[in-house]
């Protein structure tokens, strides 16, 4: 160690923090600048899925959408937007409906192609929505959460000129080719359809 060089007073060391500092502080925050990611339901929240858990696209021109696929994510409602947002998961739908209230909230844009049907001509063509809550727990099967995924479902029927019927819009169950059992036998069909055209 060289004590030929003096050592800077303790006031040096704080004045050149102190300036040292300044230029972030005089930088404007960081969330200033940031925009919300615009949805195409007015009524939704945006919280976009991982880019690298959907496909790009600009439909319906690239491709013709005509049909809505109900879910049900066993999970919860802020786990299913953590998987989403995971680029390693690589699965996501357009919207998520949450159990207690209704809330909405979009992860793909509908022009773009969410991964959820588990089928790619069925991905193509439909706009995703996952409700909150578990296939054998009809509890989570709120008024709320039906009252707000059928108006949901209405305004993307009356957007795409989708039939308001059982033929256009699906549960997960009747992809071809899926898996998945969802929504389940608790999901009432009827009521939900009577939703859907009533709003």
């Amino acid at each position: 160690m060289d004590r030929s060089r003096p050592l800077p007073s303790r006031r040096r060391i704080l004045k050149g923090a102190a300036l040292a500092a300044v230029p972030y502080a005089l930088l404007p925050d960081a969330r200033a600048g940031a925009q919300t990611q615009a949805v195409d339901y007015p009524s939704a929240e945006s919280q976009p899925a991982s880019t690298a858990n959907y496909t790009a696209s600009s439909r319906p021109s690239a491709y013709l959408v005509d049909r809505v696929i109900v879910h049900v994510t066993q999970e919860t409602y802020a786990s299913t937007l953590s998987i989403f947002q995971n680029p390693q998961k690589k699965v996501s739908a357009h919207y998520v409906v949450r159990s207690a209230d209704g809330h909405v909230a979009q992860c793909v844009r509908e022009a773009d192609i969410a991964w959820h049907a588990g089928n790619w001509d069925y991905n193509t063509r439909s706009i995703g929505i996952e409700h909150e809550g578990w296939v054998d727990q009809p509890a989570y099967f709120t008024d709320a959460m039906y009252t707000q995924s059928a108006r949901l479902t209405a305004a993307i029927c009356e957007r795409y000129d989708i039939p308001k019927d059982r033929a256009h819009i699906l549960g997960h169950v009747e992809v071809p080719g899926t898996d998945h059992t969802d929504p389940g036998p608790n999901w009432d069909w009827a009521r939900y359809i009577r939703l859907v055209n009533l709003t």
